[in-house]
């Protein structure tokens, strides 16, 4: 059993490092190069690793400091999109660029791999690459192109496919495919299957399918008959997860979701404990990560740190249940 972050991580409130929000604003005024802001990005994923590797995470990420968005980030880099206004994510009190497609997407270079690498080099522990997937991407744009749905989410499959690969190339052996929006559409199943196959088409790094914000009520089982690895499920928001999951395969592995990524409140050792308890009937502990039910941007660093702290110490324990 193992510990991990889902991706994203507060960007602000480090006291080593530099404000990331002063330094944007900063870029607007024209009163600092990118390259200077690109120097405060460094500074402030570093100092993000770094929290990670205290807190004793197992697998880490690059906190997704250089992303204004899980939307924008992709999508801008893709060629097909044109990046809109701002729009309410999910029911959060966050907002993001809506990305407009007009025009076929396609994959023209590498997008997280020097993201990726960065995080490499400054991290004790393994890195884990994380992408916005096909689906939700679609779901969360404004599609001005594409006559069918479906066309747009197989484009997408192929070009996050390619991203996906050069991950691989570069030396990724986790990749993390972010995928709340399937949630919220549990009748697109059947498409997302099809898009799965083209997402992970020649990849041997491990693959991880994150749903969050929800239940997999409806999907159950044969959501786990899809190519991925690895399950990442909201075990929070989505608690109905726990009498749902009766059954799981003996050849994945399964994230648990059991840290409340939106409220500032601190779990008890014995809450996570007891949550490893609930789910090692169905599924043991050796295919098992524990992780927060979504990324921890939501919350003030320092709460997120003390629930990454505490996260590590309830696994701890729940470990030692096992000797």
């Amino acid at each position: 059993m193992i510990t991990t972050v889902l991706g994203n991580y507060p960007k602000i409130g480090f006291p080593k490092a530099p404000n990331l929000r002063t330094a944007l604003n900063q870029l607007d005024q024209k009163k600092i190069t990118e390259a200077q802001l690109k120097e405060v990005e460094d500074e402030v994923s570093k100092a993000t690793i770094q929290d990670q590797v205290e807190a004793g995470i197992d697998l880490v990420t690059d906190g997704q400091i250089r992303w204004e968005d899980g939307q924008t980030y992709f999508a801008r880099k893709m060629s097909g999109f044109n990046i809109n206004g701002l729009i309410r994510y999910f029911d959060t009190n966050t907002y993001y660029r809506q990305p407009i497609v007009e025009g076929k997407v396609t994959w023209r270079e590498p997008i997280s791999v020097g993201d990726f690498q960065f995080a490499r080099a400054n991290s004790s522990k393994p890195v884990k690459a994380v992408i916005t997937g096909p689906y939700t991407l679609a779901r969360l744009s404004k599609n001005q192109f594409y006559e069918r749905f479906e066309d747009f989410i197989l484009d997408l499959s192929a070009a996050l496919n390619r991203e996906a690969l050069a991950l691989q190339t570069a030396g990724a052996t986790f990749i993390q495919f972010d995928e709340p929006s399937l949630l919220k559409n549990k009748h697109d199943l059947p498409l997302f299957a099809e898009a799965a196959k083209i997402l992970t088409g020649g990849l041997s790094a491990k693959t991880c399918l994150c749903t969050y914000f929800g239940d997999i009520e409806g999907l159950y089982p044969k959501l786990f008959d899809l190519p991925f690895h690895a399950f990442g499920l909201d075990f929070v928001v989505g608690s109905r997860n726990f009498d749902i999951i009766d059954r799981f395969p003996q050849d994945k592995e399964l994230g648990l979701g059991i840290i409340d990524a939106r409220n500032t409140r601190l779990e008890t050792i014995e809450e996570i404990v007891e949550a490893v308890r609930k789910i090692r009937r169905v599924v043991p502990s050796e295919r098992l990560f524990v992780s927060p039910n979504c990324g921890l941007e939501f919350l003030p660093r320092a709460n997120a740190y003390n629930k990454m702290l505490r996260m590590v110490q309830g696994a701890r324990q729940a470990q030692k249940e096992l000797k």
